[in-house]
């Protein structure tokens, strides 16, 4: 029996992880629990969760909503609370496995907690390692734990290269679909509105990680993410527009080989991986589907439309605490876009900003949380700076 923590619970990842234990469940011999399972402020839905997994450790990081889940605990149950909440219950619980699907870089304390314990982390939180990823691949080299990618395209790198010569790879092959915007006339990208960038062609993912995709800036911090995790070189990694998004990614060897993970766009697959790797149970994800595989396009992506791609190369070369500032700026550009205070085409010019005002300190943990405060100033000011928008332009339904 494996026991998994599971944080963001609630969220698209937790949800996803539950089902495949729902799954699990329902089969003779199972071998998935839960122990553990933290939120932000969902508490009706943790609670259900709870009850329904037989769960007696939570964690919800809103104060509030702690207040209103307590009223309705189930018999025996313990809740932690606030932003020391999540670190509690990653002491107080016992798991083989963590599955981390929180949001942004409030998720970095929660990675470190785990990899001390020498735990298996299935890290959906890339922020994390663009944060601070020299901290955390050596803390789990010192502590004998084991980070599993649970990203599509980190995962699909991570199975191709099982059992291969790391030494003979050329390079990675890091495809995206280009998403909701791949098509849309780069004059008309400035007026887009919120809805239609986070209208993604394959994938339902949260707010933050779609409007990245419409950016291709969640795609940057993935270059980040793919440097720590296999220490490759920004000249190792290539970004190809696949609009199918069957092709999760590539490998090429110097021999001129080419492997290719594919499959259907669920990311129950790469969570199921990372919950049972190396092993590979039977799962509830399609397999080939002639339809679905019948036409597989790559193509490049334009710097014109997709400016923010080439930042992720950038914090790779200047290393510091360059990823924890542009992963701070971009949760704050993404935000104020959301809201409708600055435009689709103003996110880039907030990286920037506060780019050009890092300090470059990264002599620890905390050194970076403070980084991260102050991109998230400079990144504030910056919007603050731009005028607001006045009529988006309303682009039709691609």
């Amino acid at each position: 029996m494996t026991s998994v923590l599971l944080l963001g619970s609630t969220g698209s990842i937790g949800t996803q992880t539950l089902d495949l234990v729902r799954r699990d469940r329902a089969e003779e011999g199972a071998t998935l629990s839960v122990t553990g399972l933290a939120a932000h402020s969902s508490w009706e839905a943790l609670l259900e969760q709870a009850r329904e997994f037989d769960v007696q450790h939570l964690a919800l990081a809103d104060p509030q909503a702690a207040a209103l889940a307590r009223a309705q605990l189930p018999p025996g149950t313990r809740l932690y609370e606030g932003t020391q909440g999540v670190q509690e219950l990653i002491h107080a619980c016992t798991f083989d496995t963590a599955v981390h699907g929180i949001v942004g870089c409030a998720g970095l304390p929660a990675s470190v907690e785990i990899l001390k314990l020498g735990k298996r982390l299935a890290l959906a939180n890339k922020e994390s390692l663009v944060a601070a990823g020299e901290h955390l691949m050596a803390l789990a080299a010192k502590t004998g734990a084991e980070i599993l990618p649970v990203d599509s395209e980190h995962s699909a790198v991570f199975q191709c290269l099982r059992g291969e010569n790391r030494q003979r790879l050329r390079r990675v092959l890091l495809t995206c679909s280009g998403g909701p915007l791949r098509l849309t006339p780069t004059h008309e990208l400035e007026g887009v509105l919120p809805a239609q960038a986070l209208r993604h062609p394959n994938w339902d993912m949260g707010p933050r990680i779609s409007i990245g995709s419409a950016s291709l800036m969640n795609k940057a911090l993935e270059i980040v993410e793919l440097h720590h995790l296999f220490e490759l070189s920004p000249e190792q990694i290539e970004v190809v527009i696949h609009p199918q998004s069957i092709v999760h990614s590539m490998v090429e060897f110097v021999d001129g080989a080419v492997i290719a993970h594919m499959g259907t766009p669920d990311m129950r697959g790469p969570i199921h991986h990372a919950l049972y790797a190396p092993d590979r149970p039977p799962s509830p994800v399609k397999g080939f589907d002639l339809k679905a595989f019948s036409t597989l396009e790559f193509e490049a992506p334009d710097p014109n439309r997709f400016p923010a791609l080439t930042l992720g190369y950038d914090c790779i070369r200047a290393g510091q605490d360059a990823g924890c500032v542009l992963n701070a700026a971009d949760e704050i550009a993404v935000q104020a876009f959301l809201e409708g205070r600055i435009r689709f085409t103003d996110m880039n010019r907030v990286h920037h900003t506060a780019l050009e005002q890092r300090q470059g300190d990264d002599s620890s943990i905390e050194a970076l949380m403070e980084a991260d405060k102050r991109a998230r100033a400079h990144a504030r000011q910056a919007v603050q700076a731009i005028s607001p928008p006045d009529s988006p332009i309303v682009l039709p339904r691609q």
